[in-house]
Formats: structure tokens, C-alpha cells, sequence
């Protein structure tokens, strides 16, 4: 199926689509950097989750209508390679990278909060719900092991 994007909604999911790159990019990354298996895997999951994001709306952006599972995910579509990760100096700590993700996935949520309220087609509404409910879980999870490690200590 065809869908013809409005200028608003296209523009929107560009911008959506170069917040997913940096999203995969950081990840794969720190998930290079970093010396803890258990942050390494979250990390890991966290750029597959990213790319699946980017592949969706890579969808969108030709026309296509991506097909849905229950819950708004879109089936698994051949992904790409991942990106190649930028290094960032070896001095950086978990806890740098950790609150930088959190950091960006607060700032990639709300963008996709304006996303969706700017779309006119039902489907690319509940399919940008279904990715910001993700990105809201990644940063929970980032939360958690922040917390769980020291990182993080809200009063």
C-alpha cells in the first residue's frame, strides 16, 4: 500500500530518522567502549531496538505502509548493516555514557511526542506511539542501571 505523507509528516520523520542514526551510532559505541557484560548487551539491544526504529520509518519515508504486528511494532523487515560506531576517547566512563543516553532518550521521546500529534495518517500515528514507547522503556532501562550502580540517585 502506497501513503502519500503530507510535507509536515515528512519533514517530522526526517528529523525522526536522523535521531534514530544517532541513537544507533551512541550505541554501538559505548557498547564498544565499555568493560560490563551487562551494559554491553543493554547496550546492544538498545542499537538493534534503534535500527528497527530507523528501518520503520525509512518505510514511511518511501510510501510504504509498514506492516503491523499486534502492539504497533512493524514486522521485521532485511535490515541494513548496523552503522559503524564513532570511537569516543577511552577516558569516557559507564557513567558518562549512561547519562548521555538518558539524556538523548528524553530528548528523541519528546520529539516523537510533537511527531505524533503533527501526523494526519492513523497508522504512521500509532506505529510513532508504538517507537516512543520503546525509546521510553530504553531510558527507563538505562534509569535502572544507573540507579542499580550508584549513577544515579533521585531525592
Amino acid at each position: 500500500m502506497i501513503m502519500q505523507l503530507t510535507q509536515k509528516e515528512r519533514m517530522l520523520l526526517q528529523d525522526q530518522l536522523s535521531h534514530e542514526q544517532a541513537c544507533i551510532t551512541k550505541y554501538g559505541s559505548y557498547a564498544q567502549q565499555t568493560q560490563d557484560p551487562q551494559l554491553r548487551q543493554l547496550f546492544i539491544q538498545h542499537q538493534q531496538h534503534e535500527q528497527q526504529h530507523y528501518n520503520t520509518i525509512s518505510q514511511f519515508l518511501q510510501g510504504k505502509l509498514p506492516t503491523m504486528a499486534p502492539g504497533g511494532q512493524s514486522q521485521p523487515q532485511p535490515s541494513p548493516p548496523l552503522v559503524n560506531a564513532v570511537r569516543v576517547p577511552a577516558d569516557q566512563t559507564n557513567d558518562f555514557m549512561c547519562h548521555d543516553l538518558l539524556m538523548t532518550e528524553k530528548y528523541v521521546s519528546n520529539t516523537y511526542d510533537t511527531a505524533i500529534f503533527e501526523c494526519a495518517h492513523p497508522q504512521l500515528r500509532q506505529a510513532l506511539q508504538h517507537i516512543q514507547k520503546e525509546e521510553q522503556q530504553h531510558g527507563e532501562d538505562i534509569f535502572n542501571y544507573m540507579q542499580q550502580h550508584g549513577m544515579y540517585n533521585p531525592q
